[in-house]
């Protein structure tokens, strides 16, 4: 009998690119998570070295692997559904896409005010009891994502599963691989 909840979810490669950008919304959701959880384990432990570690863990994502994600669907996912979409997907995507893009541009600078509070923490500044992180700007972070990737899976993933064609879909892939300096 097969274990329906493996141990080790595989990382889907970059020949389903859309997979990919899902596992990438799993990975955000996950650090989001972390997040949540240092705003009650601060004030009880201080930025010990479990908050630290969590904190450069949190830090590392969205500094280099988020970024990779938005310019996945800025120059190339959205791009190419633009390309691709007709008749109501294109009224749609006309719809989202402005949205989308003032999401990414609101998610960026509410980082800007997580990062500076994650990185004294990482480095275990104020290490004391009661390190702060801002439960409302990490609480607005977390919606502002929850809503945006929600608008992802709900309709840009499966429109572009949709109309996309193999060679687009490979083409996609490529991008993504590419912008991560990852070989073949």
């Amino acid at each position: 009998m097969q274990n329906a909840d493996p141990l080790f979810t595989p990382i889907p490669g970059f020949d389903q690119p859309i997979a990919v950008l899902k596992h990438c919304h799993d990975r955000i959701r996950k650090q989001i998570s972390t997040m949540l959880k240092l705003l009650s384990h601060l004030p009880q432990n201080g930025a010990d070295i479990e908050a630290q570690q969590a904190a450069k863990s949190i830090l590392q994502y969205f500094n280099k692997a988020a970024h990779n994600h938005h310019a996945d669907e800025e120059d190339d996912l959205l791009p190419m559904l633009l390309a691709s979409a007709t008749g109501q997907d294109a009224a749609l995507l006309a719809q989202l896409l402005p949205v989308i893009l003032q999401q990414h541009q609101k998610m960026d600078a509410a980082w800007q005010v997580l990062e500076r509070q994650l990185q004294q923490i990482a480095v275990g500044k104020n290490a004391g009891i009661g390190s702060h992180l801002s439960e409302p700007d990490v609480t607005r972070f977390a919606e502002l994502y929850a809503n945006h990737l929600e608008m992802e899976e709900t309709h840009i993933a499966p429109m572009a599963i949709r109309l996309f064609s193999a060679a687009q879909m490979a083409q996609l892939g490529e991008a993504m691989r590419v912008r991560r300096a990852i070989t073949q």
